[in-house]
């Protein structure tokens, strides 16, 4: 399995996590984000989404999925810069930039193991 793979597969791991926290107790999240609990059905979709983008992730490692793993690392970093842009507007908790630190920081992971595991081809 490559580095890039790796990569993949923990950030894979770490949302099929946060996506069933989000669907069985989606207030402990919400309240380690410092966001008011809710009861509305949207927050558990959001759970299914994170978790199903978790499958999509893992088979994308599985395979070696290249072009997949690149795209990640552009759309981790996006959501990086979103959740601090809902930050500093006041749209959310400050909490957000940190949720986004995770995948700003695993996208700059799988960058850089795209590039160790180009080097070693």
């Amino acid at each position: 399995m490559s580095k890039a793979a790796f990569s993949a597969k923990v950030f894979a791991t770490y949302l099929f996590v946060v996506g069933m926290a989000l669907v069985v107790v989606p207030n402990l999240l919400l309240s380690a984000l410092r966001v008011p609990p809710t009861s509305e059905v949207w927050i558990r979709i959001v759970g299914v989404t994170a978790f199903m983008l978790g499958v999509y992730a893992w088979v994308a490692a599985q395979h070696e999925l290249t072009p997949f793993l690149v795209a990640s690392v552009y759309t981790r970093v996006a959501v990086f810069v979103i959740l601090t842009t809902f930050a500093v507007m006041g749209l959310g908790s400050p909490m957000l930039v940190l949720f986004g630190a995770a995948d700003l920081l695993g996208g700059i992971w799988t960058h850089l193991s795209l590039k160790a595991d180009a080097r070693h081809a």
